[in-house]
């Protein structure tokens, strides 16, 4: 939802479609409750006071991945999501990106860190919005805060039916 002044000065209530798509590459991985992820992505959104114009997720190998890497960022490595903000106002409240999830390396970091391959999805999946609302994670300070962010929203995706 966005509002827009009108030539009265009053505030109008415009309705923003949503599309969030989920896709894969190069590996065989579909998504169980589409339409419960996808309420659960607009209400992390919504909770940060976001919409979601458009958010694309693309589940791919660890090799799509990193050739993503190597491609767009120049970076020769392996890791587990590479966010695309691809909003034109990056000041805007409204979300537009694409966020490739390496599912082998969301797997591996289920086993590493003895989590729920469930929860890891999820703990990724979120990680990638948030980056989208301005959060970071390249400090301790903000890897604390990103991490309680996931958690919540890990909690919230438990609450949703």
């Amino acid at each position: 939802m966005i509002t827009q002044r009108t030539q009265g000065r009053k505030k109008k209530q415009l309705r923003m479609a949503t599309t969030i798509t989920f896709q894969s590459e190069e590996i065989k991985f579909t998504l169980k409750e589409k339409t419960r992820h996808k309420l659960w992505l607009a209400k992390i959104a919504s909770k940060e006071k976001y919409s979601v114009l458009e958010l694309n997720y693309i589940f791919c190998s660890d090799e799509y991945l990193h050739q993503v890497n190597l491609d767009y960022l120049n970076h020769d490595t392996y890791t587990d999501i590479i966010t695309f903000d691809n909003s034109e106002d990056k000041k805007s409240k409204v979300i537009e990106g694409d966020i490739f999830i390496s599912i082998e390396r969301v797997k591996e970091n289920a086993v590493k860190y003895t989590s729920k391959l469930d929860d890891e999805l999820h703990r990724v999946m979120a990680h990638g919005l948030l980056h989208l609302m301005g959060y970071k994670d390249k400090t301790t300070k903000d890897s604390v805060l990103m991490r309680e962010k996931e958690e919540e929203s890990i909690a919230l995706f438990k609450r949703i039916k």
